[in-house]
């Protein structure tokens, strides 16, 4: 059994760090990078792309809202013509990015609050997705596990991974609990480590409340610029490791989980 591990980077500004990327790409397999929307800055995606292709961790791109002081978390109300466009202009981005260090973008994943309205309006995610496949059709699109994302690139017939959160909060319809709720954000790694041994084995999202979604669990992610984001990194590598789960980037699937 093998699984891949990502991790949202290249949030740093300018002379302004934010997280541990160069230790998370020592440990990940796949690394989703912003494309200076939310955050980041091109002379950071350059840096951040690089180390990636030095440590053979996949490159996703990680384009949100255009909301700089917000992190990209605040929800704003877009066209759909207009989010086309907005993934179009971030992907583009990464990929010259990629492509300058030596690096293909093999995958693509949504950021932020443009990531949790898409993961309940499915016309929403597909407008996002399309504008990515539009630019490169064989794109492998990483969604919120068993949520209207996924019903989008069923529908859509594109190669896709499903996501699942290390460090992350579940509600009941496998939406991810609001981060201004006590016990949203995991910090914990030793709790982290477990929650994602047991959700891989059983294949399928626990909720807060207990409940089991059925979902692919093709790749989970923590947020790098978490204070305990290498921490928590380091022990889900080695829970899943005990448990007999190796770590490998995903290929990608096809169609509904069912025939997947």
């Amino acid at each position: 059994m093998h699984v891949d591990l990502n991790a949202d980077m290249g949030e740093s500004f300018g002379p302004w760090p934010m997280g541990s990327d160069a230790d998370l790409l020592q440990v990940i397999t796949s690394a989703n990078v912003a494309c200076g929307f939310h955050a980041g800055d091109w002379d950071v995606m350059a840096q951040t792309m690089a180390l990636a292709v030095k440590n053979d961790v996949g490159i996703g791109a990680h384009p949100g809202f255009p909301d700089l002081q917000g992190f990209g978390r605040r929800r704003m109300q877009l066209g759909h013509d207009s989010l086309r466009n907005l993934v179009r202009y971030q992907l583009g981005a990464a990929q010259a990015m990629a492509a300058s260090v030596g690096g293909t973008v093999r995958h693509l994943k949504l950021h932020g609050a443009l990531a949790n309205m898409a993961s309940e309006d499915q016309a929403m995610a597909t407008a996002c997705y399309e504008g990515a496949l539009s630019v490169d059709p064989d794109i492998i699109i990483m969604v919120l596990a068993a949520t209207a994302q996924q019903s989008a690139v069923e529908a859509l017939g594109c190669t896709w991974a499903g996501e699942i959160f290390a460090d992350r909060a579940y509600n009941d319809d496998a939406t991810l609990v609001d981060r201004s709720l006590p016990g949203a954000v995991i910090h914990d790694a030793d709790v982290a480590g477990r929650r994602m041994v047991g959700m891989v084995k059983a294949g399928a999202i626990i909720t807060e409340s207990g409940k089991h979604i059925p979902a692919a669990v093709d790749t989970i992610c923590l947020h790098g610029d978490g204070a305990t984001a290498v921490q928590i990194a380091r022990t889900v590598r080695t829970s899943l490791a005990d448990a007999g789960v190796s770590l490998k980037q995903f290929k990608g699937r096809q169609g509904a989980i069912s025939s997947a």
